[in-house]
């Protein structure tokens, strides 16, 4: 889902060495980003609720520009939850929000989303991956053309990041080519690979 925005329904990730390798030659970076034993396994709906900070996203005419981007879950029933998008359009500028409503298909494992922005025609999201320990997860859309990058903090280092954003490009066929990090501090802003905001 979402990553989450008005105006349409837009919106709102290994290769392991061997072990004859490990015991020859340094682990590799890859090795020590911990994933799901099973990306496809059902995803625990209450343990997915709460904060998620945008990390990276293919950005979209929706969403291009924000800052400090934010995502709030609210399980409502069953399947049912309530989402809160928080954002800026700059680090000086005033805190907007966008509340919308998804539907989460049980049949899926919980990983396909519908989400709704103002009762209009529904968009489809997928919970691609999320880690063992719900510390990140991957989004994709329809299409691969869209794709997010969720933590539970609103930092990450950069060998997690790579290893996410490979992960998007080599298993779920992501044009990574396009995909910006969000500034989520004022000091991230100008800095190589990360959007520009919308003001500054």
């Amino acid at each position: 889902m979402t990553s989450i925005r008005p105006l349409c329904a837009v919106l709102l990730a290994l290769s392991l060495a061997g072990p004859a390798m490990a015991a020859s030659e340094p682990p590799s970076p890859r090795a020590s980003v911990p994933r799901a034993a099973d990306p496809d396994a059902p995803i625990d709906l209450k343990r997915f609720m709460g904060t998620w900070y945008v990390i990276g996203r293919v950005p979209n005419f929706i969403e291009r520009g924000h800052v400090a981007s934010v995502n709030e879950y609210e399980l409502r029933d069953a399947h049912k939850v309530g989402i809160t998008y928080r954002y800026r359009d700059g680090f000086g500028e005033p805190l907007q929000e966008v509340r919308a409503r998804a539907s989460v298909d049980p049949d899926s494992g919980n990983h396909g989303w519908r989400t709704w922005f103002y009762r209009v025609v529904p968009t489809h999201s997928r919970v691609l991956e999320v880690a063992p320990d719900y510390s990140w997860a991957l989004i994709g859309y329809p299409g691969r053309e869209m794709a997010w990058i969720f933590s539970r903090t609103p930092d990450m280092d950069k060998a997690l990041y790579k290893e996410l954003a490979e992960r998007l490009r080599d298993e779920y066929g992501v044009n990574t080519d396009k995909l910006k990090r969000v500034p989520q501090h004022p000091e991230q802003v100008g800095k190589l690979g990360f959007e520009v905001p919308n003001a500054r």
